[in-house]
């Protein structure tokens, strides 16, 4: 059941991360505790990490070695980050609440300091301890959702899956369990911190104990759900809205045809995560258009012939052991779309038509496309267009939902999706010839396709076989019939057989 994997891998992802945090803060909570010089830098990298952003940590952390790159590697380290500071702080502050006479009845006693911390100290932080476990659990949860974005699995897949289908249903399929994830958590250790108070019967041998089990329990959960891929799995990649996963579904689905073992990292993030993870082998395969290739990636000028973008590209990437594919055969350029009504009411058909209401109106578009050069920027300087206020940014997939409702007036959307048909929309004709060819190519790492001819076999097979209308089509079952994205494709690729 594909929930009851995505739940596993979740706790995977946590219960690893908070044992290691568990493991490095609750002796540096310590030593917080007993020397405050070394104490006081300790807890200021651990708020430091706390404040970072989740996705902009994932960001950080990808391009570093060993740690970095897509899978649940790079997830459980952003989540001992975030772990760290709770533990460490309510450890520090528990040693710190004893009263001095307790510890100083001890030393008369003639305990050493190892003594001293094992008998005394420890047994009666323990309930400020597990308290900071607790936090460091509940925030772990809701944190590994983030993790999807980078390949890493869990809860979060649903949740990134259902924005891009604008599905509130898949949404909450994520959603759901997470929160009640969350809330077990929170009632278990609540509990166990309660029975730990003064006054209340648990024993601190017996709290140790609980302790113990809590480890082993989430010991047993790291290590079931940790299921490494088959050493011969291809892994293909997506970015994450609805086309690119219908495209990263295809080429795995065609390499299973050529009984190719595959495991899907679908729904990354953007175009700069997919290409980060196919250069440092995080990923084997991915769908790239040519006119976000050459200006996104390689930060070349606007070229408009297909074959010299196509000759550039291989030039380029064949330097970094990557191979550039034939083409999938349709164009998804970009897309300046409006409603329809409005079209017919202004009278607009070219984006260059935009100009008498651009101070009026208000721009919505993708983060990509606001930052890239092939994006807004230059889009508004060839159009001359001035609005009265800066674009709003979001999804790529919320967009075309934001356009018809009403909250923006222009949107940058894909030539090729689906939802222009269903939520009644018109795409302007690109009078100035200012996008270049986005022409979808498969691509794969060089080493694999000398490796595995049957590789090249499989995705040679696609190449010219989709058309806009074929594409628009697979967007639109995905986007507005909610169908399968599996099912989908299949049905596909068996009528192009």
């Amino acid at each position: 059941m594909e929930l009851a994997a995505m739940v596993e891998r979740h706790l995977f992802l946590v219960a690893s991360s908070t044992l290691v945090a568990i493991l490095v803060g609750l002796p540096a909570g310590i030593v917080a505790a007993h020397r405050p010089r070394i104490g006081r830098p300790l807890l200021a990298v651990a708020n430091i990490a706390q404040t970072v952003p989740s996705l902009a940590l994932l960001g950080f952390l990808l391009p570093i070695p060993f740690i970095g790159g897509i899978g649940p590697r790079i997830a459980i380290v952003a989540l001992i980050l975030y772990a760290l500071l709770p533990i460490v702080r309510s450890t520090a502050a528990g040693i710190k609440s004893i009263d001095p006479a307790i510890t100083e009845a001890g030393i008369a006693m003639g305990m050493t300091p190892r003594q001293l911390l094992r008998l005394v100290e420890l047994p009666l932080a323990l309930p400020s301890i597990v308290a900071g476990i607790r936090i460091a659990t509940i925030v772990g949860i809701g944190t590994a959702t983030i993790a999807a974005a980078i390949g890493a699995g869990g809860l979060g897949e649903y949740i990134f899956r259902g924005l891009s289908m604008v599905d509130s249903t898949v949404i909450l399929a994520g959603a759901i369990p997470a929160a009640v994830l969350a809330l077990a958590a929170d009632g278990g250790l609540t509990w166990l911190e309660r029975r730990l108070s003064p006054g209340q019967r648990m024993s601190p041998k017996a709290a140790t104990a609980a302790l113990v089990v809590v480890a082993l329990v989430a010991g047993t959960v790291l290590v079931s759900s940790f299921s490494p891929s088959r050493p011969d799995a291809v892994v293909v990649g997506s970015k994450n809205f609805t086309e690119q996963v219908v495209l990263g579904e295809m080429l795995a689905q065609a390499l299973e045809r050529e009984g190719v073992a595959v495991t899907r990292r679908l729904n990354l993030g953007g175009t700069f995560i997919c290409d980060q993870a196919i250069r440092a082998g995080g990923i084997d395969a991915y769908v790239e258009y040519t006119g976000t290739a050459l200006t996104a990636i390689l930060k070349q000028p606007v070229l408009r012939d297909p074959d010299v973008i196509l000759a550039t590209l291989r030039d380029a990437y064949s330097r970094g052991g990557l191979s550039v594919l034939e083409p999938l055969g349709f164009n998804n350029t970009f897309a300046i779309l409006v409603r329809q009504r409005d079209a017919n009411a202004f009278g607009l058909r070219t984006i260059g038509d935009l100009r008498a209401l651009a101070s009026r109106w208000r721009p919505g578009f993708g983060y990509e496309f606001a930052e890239r050069d092939d994006g807004y920027p230059g889009l508004s300087r060839a159009y001359d267009l001035k609005f009265a206020q800066q674009p709003r940014v979001m999804d790529l997939d919320l967009m075309y939902r934001a356009l018809a409702g009403g909250q923006v007036d222009v949107i940058a959307g894909d030539a090729t999706s689906g939802l222009i048909t269903a939520l009644d929309l018109s795409a302007l004709e690109d009078d100035r010839r200012y996008f270049p060819p986005y022409h979808a190519v498969p691509i794969v790492r060089s080493a694999l396709l000398l490796r595995r001819p049957e590789v090249g076999q499989a995705f040679a097979r696609l190449a010219g076989r989709i058309t806009e209308q074929d594409m628009r089509a697979m967007n639109y079952a995905v986007d507005v019939e909610h169908r399968d994205v599996a099912a989908t494709v299949r049905q596909f690729l068996e009528r192009i057989e």
